[in-house]
């Protein structure tokens, strides 16, 4: 799943970052090379389509800026989150469920 998780991840940050700038050249300026209020809201659309495969994948998105998706799984019999966040090119974390980013451990 990883493979398809990256891509889409990819594309979010790329699109997040376009919208941040168009959003602000358009308040600023009221123009923007990037386009107008109709790149905005194709923008928002497609950054919603996105967090939703996340969740309808059984993945949870707990942040935007940065990306943070966590993934329900076991370890050792406990109940955890495996956690990817944004700029991090592997599935290489975890935390407890009740303990959120902040017990985030690197996975054994």
């Amino acid at each position: 799943m990883m493979p398809a998780v990256m891509e889409r991840a990819d594309a979010f940050v790329r699109m997040r970052g376009d919208l941040a700038e168009l959003a602000q050249d358009l308040r600023d300026r009221g123009e923007s090379e990037r386009g107008g209020l109709a790149e905005v809201k194709a923008l928002e659309a497609r950054l919603g389509e996105i967090l939703g495969w996340f969740v309808a994948h059984g993945l949870e998105v707990k942040g935007v800026a940065p990306l943070l998706v966590d993934f329900p799984s076991a370890l050792d019999g406990v109940s955890v989150r495996l956690c990817w966040l944004e700029g991090d090119r592997e599935l290489g974390w975890y935390h407890r469920d009740e303990l959120g980013f902040a017990g985030r451990r690197p996975l054994p």
